[in-house]
Protein backbone atom coordinates (compact mmCIF):
# COMPACT_ATOMS: atom_id res chain seq x y z
CA UNK A 1 0.00 0.00 0.00
CA UNK A 2 1.28 3.29 -0.31
CA UNK A 3 0.09 6.55 0.96
CA UNK A 4 -0.35 10.38 -0.91
CA UNK A 5 -0.04 13.50 0.35
CA UNK A 6 -0.95 16.38 -1.59
CA UNK A 7 0.40 20.15 -0.92
CA UNK A 8 0.98 23.29 -2.64
CA UNK A 9 -2.64 24.51 -2.60
CA UNK A 10 -3.81 28.20 -1.99
CA UNK A 11 -5.31 31.00 -3.62
CA UNK A 12 -3.40 32.90 -6.89
CA UNK A 13 -4.76 35.59 -9.01
CA UNK A 14 -5.48 34.59 -12.81
CA UNK A 15 -2.05 34.38 -15.28
CA UNK A 16 0.26 33.38 -11.94
CA UNK A 17 1.70 30.15 -11.21
CA UNK A 18 1.86 27.27 -8.13
CA UNK A 19 3.42 24.30 -7.61
CA UNK A 20 1.98 21.11 -5.94
CA UNK A 21 3.49 18.12 -4.41
CA UNK A 22 2.78 14.47 -4.10
CA UNK A 23 4.29 12.97 -1.55
CA UNK A 24 4.23 9.28 -1.17
CA UNK A 25 5.05 6.70 1.76
CA UNK A 26 4.83 3.09 2.05
CA UNK A 27 5.56 0.61 -0.80
CA UNK A 28 8.21 1.56 -2.90
CA UNK A 29 7.62 4.80 -5.13
CA UNK A 30 8.83 3.98 -8.49
CA UNK A 31 6.74 0.96 -8.90
CA UNK A 32 3.58 3.43 -9.35
CA UNK A 33 2.70 5.88 -12.16
CA UNK A 34 1.31 8.71 -10.73
CA UNK A 35 -1.58 10.96 -11.40
CA UNK A 36 -2.79 14.23 -10.89
CA UNK A 37 -7.03 14.34 -11.03
CA UNK A 38 -9.04 17.52 -10.50
CA UNK A 39 -12.80 17.92 -9.11
CA UNK A 40 -15.07 21.49 -9.27
CA UNK A 41 -17.79 21.85 -7.33
CA UNK A 42 -20.99 20.02 -9.51
CA UNK A 43 -18.71 19.02 -11.56
CA UNK A 44 -16.92 15.02 -12.47
CA UNK A 45 -13.62 14.01 -11.56
CA UNK A 46 -11.12 15.66 -14.59
CA UNK A 47 -7.82 14.17 -15.62
CA UNK A 48 -5.08 16.75 -15.31
CA UNK A 49 -1.69 14.64 -15.78
CA UNK A 50 -0.02 11.61 -15.26
CA UNK A 51 3.57 10.55 -15.20
CA UNK A 52 4.96 6.77 -15.50
CA UNK A 53 7.01 5.22 -13.14
CA UNK A 54 10.51 5.95 -14.31
CA UNK A 55 9.22 9.65 -15.66
CA UNK A 56 9.77 8.82 -19.10
CA UNK A 57 6.79 9.40 -20.12
CA UNK A 58 4.02 12.04 -19.45
CA UNK A 59 0.48 12.97 -20.27
CA UNK A 60 -1.57 15.69 -19.99
CA UNK A 61 -4.95 16.58 -20.53
CA UNK A 62 -5.87 19.04 -23.50
CA UNK A 63 -6.94 22.20 -21.33
CA UNK A 64 -3.65 22.56 -19.41
CA UNK A 65 -1.06 21.11 -21.92
CA UNK A 66 1.23 24.29 -22.61
CA UNK A 67 1.14 25.18 -19.30
CA UNK A 68 1.05 22.85 -16.43
CA UNK A 69 4.05 20.08 -16.37
CA UNK A 70 3.80 16.63 -14.50
CA UNK A 71 8.13 15.95 -13.07
CA UNK A 72 8.72 13.13 -10.20
CA UNK A 73 11.54 12.79 -8.25
CA UNK A 74 11.84 9.19 -6.98
CA UNK A 75 14.93 9.55 -4.43
CA UNK A 76 12.43 12.08 -2.82
CA UNK A 77 8.84 9.99 -3.34
CA UNK A 78 7.58 12.99 -4.84
CA UNK A 79 5.82 14.03 -8.16
CA UNK A 80 5.15 17.89 -8.61
CA UNK A 81 2.44 19.83 -11.01
CA UNK A 82 3.93 22.87 -11.96
CA UNK A 83 1.03 25.21 -12.88
CA UNK A 84 1.47 28.18 -14.82
CA UNK A 85 -0.60 31.08 -16.49
CA UNK A 86 -3.55 29.54 -14.52
CA UNK A 87 -7.24 30.19 -15.22
CA UNK A 88 -10.39 30.92 -12.77
CA UNK A 89 -11.66 27.56 -14.71
CA UNK A 90 -8.69 25.91 -13.18
CA UNK A 91 -10.23 26.57 -9.59
CA UNK A 92 -10.66 22.98 -8.21
CA UNK A 93 -9.75 20.58 -5.77
CA UNK A 94 -6.56 18.62 -6.82
CA UNK A 95 -5.82 14.95 -6.28
CA UNK A 96 -2.72 13.03 -6.93
CA UNK A 97 -3.09 8.95 -7.33
CA UNK A 98 -1.09 5.77 -7.63
CA UNK A 99 -1.26 3.37 -10.16
CA UNK A 100 0.81 -0.01 -10.64
CA UNK A 101 -0.01 0.44 -14.56
CA UNK A 102 1.02 2.84 -16.99
CA UNK A 103 -0.86 3.94 -20.10
CA UNK A 104 -0.84 7.58 -21.50
CA UNK A 105 -4.63 8.02 -20.67
CA UNK A 106 -6.11 5.93 -17.65
CA UNK A 107 -9.00 6.67 -16.04
CA UNK A 108 -9.46 7.23 -12.35
CA UNK A 109 -10.65 4.10 -11.99
CA UNK A 110 -7.53 2.56 -12.71
CA UNK A 111 -5.90 4.27 -9.70
CA UNK A 112 -5.70 2.24 -6.88
CA UNK A 113 -4.40 4.80 -3.82
CA UNK A 114 -5.51 8.73 -3.63
CA UNK A 115 -4.67 11.18 -1.48
CA UNK A 116 -6.92 13.77 0.57
CA UNK A 117 -6.53 16.72 -2.19
CA UNK A 118 -5.05 20.36 -1.92
CA UNK A 119 -7.42 23.39 -3.03
CA UNK A 120 -6.54 25.60 -5.99
CA UNK A 121 -7.98 28.91 -6.44
CA UNK A 122 -7.65 31.48 -8.96
CA UNK A 123 -9.36 34.66 -8.99
CA UNK A 124 -9.87 36.57 -11.77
Amino acid sequence: QVQLVESGGGLVQAGGSLRLSCAASGRTFSFYAIGWFRQAPGKEDEFVAAISQTGSSTSYADSVKGRFTISRDNTKNTVYLQMNGLKPEDTARYYCAASSEWRPEMSFLQYNYWGQGTQVTVSS
